[in-house]
């Protein structure tokens, strides 16, 4: 992880602290395990001392990290974490949460097509399509539809997480979410980058996404990897 950074990513203690929160979540940081010295996890993430304690302090807050004085800092794996990538379900196949990051192909604003469930109030939506990947690896193509009703996001706001671009741009909260999981085709305009290509078969999830009311929101398609991805719901 470099310090120079795209400005549509998360700032760089987030996208630590996130990347942190994923790998307590599945297991490889495990409860009371000690972490490396500051200095070399710094080094490790191509960032500054003052840039992982920050990183660090948040997760202390959160009660997912104990810093002792003298000592170093011990993983509490008991701590309810909240986190930008909480709803993100896919891990790499080898083991880990890593860290999510996308690369936004196009924005724009469209009628709803034919074969989406009933959602929000409008009859176009925004429709967002990326590229995700997990530590830099491609692991899947998204499709994500915000109803009109909901509002608008200018293409320059639209950072990694759309949810967090909700919160910040529209006030929109996502507080809970409904997926399919199954088999579905890859789309014709996935990118190179993609592994699977256009018309191959591929693991595949569909996800009407709620706000703080009553109807859903957000409808999304997703296409994914799964020789590099695993989707993972744990329950707690």
């Amino acid at each position: 992880m470099a310090e120079k950074q795209r400005a549509d990513a998360l700032p760089i203690h987030m996208q630590i602290s996130e990347m942190m929160i994923r790998d307590i979540a599945a297991g490889r940081l495990v409860d009371g395990q000690k972490l490396p010295p500051e200095r070399q996890m710094a080094e490790a993430h191509g960032t500054t001392v003052r840039t992982l304690r920050k990183a660090l302090a948040a997760l202390a807050d959160q009660g997912l990290l104990e810093r002792r004085q003298g000592s170093g800092n011990y993983v509490r794996a008991g701590g309810q974490a909240v986190s930008v990538y909480s709803m993100f379900r896919l891990e790499h196949a080898r083991g880990g949460g890593g860290l999510p990051n996308a690369r936004i192909l196009s924005v724009d604003v469209l009628p709803k097509d034919a074969d989406q469930p009933e959602y929000g109030v409008a009859d176009q939506a925004t429709r967002f399509r990326r590229l995700r990947f997990l530590d830099h690896v491609p692991i899947a193509v998204e499709e994500i539809w915000l109803d009109a009703g909901a509002g608008r996001i200018p293409r320059d706001q639209v950072q990694d997480s759309l949810y967090l671009t909700y919160k910040r741009v529209l006030k929109l909260w996502i507080t809970r979410a409904e997926d399919r999981v199954g088999l579905g085709t890859v789309p014709d305009w996935a990118p190179d980058d993609f592994g699977p290509r256009p018309g191959a078969t591929c693991a595949y999830i569909e996800r009407l996404s709620w706000a703080q009311g009553a109807q859903a929101v957000e409808f999304s398609r997703t296409w994914y990897d799964h020789e590099k991805a695993l989707y993972v719901q744990r329950l707690i």
